[in-house]
């Protein structure tokens, strides 16, 4: 099925190949391939996308959005956009360790940001701009950073302190940062891609999982786990990416008003972001299901100090210089700890 799939979007895409001149009357195909719900804020940003894209280029743009995975799952989607099989991606920042560019995984670290504030200081300067560089020669151009929102650990007991979570099999997207993460809870990591998490946490494959609430309540996953700690440990964004021979190979003006909407649609998605997780927070309790716990200050200083040993044990994978310039842009001190 998956080499099917790759064969049929490699056919669609040599006919996307054929010179723009030639086609002029037909519009630019762009297959915009994600792994979560259409009212996620990833979900909604690629909408607003493509409606800027349509709109900015008089229709010389048509961008099809495919959600929750009903194209391409986690393991599949990176490989259909190097292969020109889809044109678009917006894969969450843990997806980049393992296609080689290792330096994308300081974002698995745990508390590198406290807020949006920090983060954006990284993401909209040069840092950020410097790593979406890195993708190239991978044959991706990245064109902008997503948010999605902070993540909290979720499980069918209890949630206050580290201990809690001792001997827990968690999910976790593949990462070895957010695998020493798990470790240093004493915690059990379970790589899993996103599509089959409901599934597992219902039949108790696994225990628990890390989430912005955003993905707890769109992919009901509330509704299979009684407790939720706001432990805000971690970030989940995202990187839109394009095929790197595509992007380059369109109309200089095309590309021109389809990097304007990119530009659009990228404050659009980081302001829905808190938006979102701020409303479906407020829906998961009020469902009854999941019984949310806030942490206290010193609650939170323990899960800082349980998880700063993360940030010295991944320097070297991720790169000392390139975490000092993070901690030079956010203050984040792990010694501390």
């Amino acid at each position: 099925m998956r080499l099917a799939k790759l064969f049929f979007g490699l056919a669609a895409c040599t006919l996307a190949a054929t010179p723009f001149t030639a086609v002029a009357q037909q519009p630019i195909v762009i297959k915009f391939s994600h792994v979560v719900a259409h009212d996620t804020p990833k979900g909604l940003a690629a909408e607003y996308f493509a409606k800027r894209a349509a709109e900015l280029t008089k229709g010389k743009v048509k961008v099809e959005v495919y959600a929750n995975s009903t194209l391409y799952k986690d393991k599949e989607e990176m490989e259909a956009l190097q292969l020109g099989a889809v044109q678009m991606l917006a894969p969450s920042l843990a997806k980049f360790g393992p296609l080689g560019v290792k330096e994308f995984e300081l974002f698995d670290l745990p508390y590198i940001f406290d807020n949006y504030e920090e983060l954006h200081k990284v993401t909209q300067g040069p840092v950020g701009q410097s790593l979406l560089k890195k993708l190239e020669p991978k044959g991706v151009v990245g064109l902008a950073f997503w948010d999605n929102g902070f993540k909290s650990f979720s499980a069918n007991t209890p949630i206050k302190t580290p201990a809690d979570l001792k001997g827990k099999k968690l999910r976790i997207q593949s990462s070895k940062v957010l695998e020493e993460e798990i470790r240093a809870l004493s915690a059990l990591p379970q790589v899993m891609a996103f599509s089959e998490v409901y599934q597992a946490l219902q039949t108790g494959v696994v225990d628990g999982t890390e989430n912005p609430i955003s993905n707890l309540y769109t992919q009901k996953m509330y509704e299979v786990q009684k407790h939720l700690a706001l432990t805000d440990h971690g970030y989940l964004g995202y990187a839109v990416i394009a095929n790197k021979k595509f992007w380059e190979g369109l109309p200089a003006d095309v590309r021109g008003q389809l990097e304007q909407a990119m530009k659009e649609s990228t404050i659009y998605a980081n302001k829905i972001a808190k938006e979102q997780n701020d409303k479906d927070l407020e829906a998961v309790k009020k469902s009854g299901k999941t019984q949310v716990y806030t942490l206290t200050a010193d609650e939170k200083t323990a899960f800082k100090k349980a998880l700063a040993p993360v940030h010295v044990k991944m320097e070297s994978r991720i790169g000392k210089d390139l975490l000092q310039s993070v901690y030079k842009e956010t203050g984040f001190d792990p010694s501390k700890f």
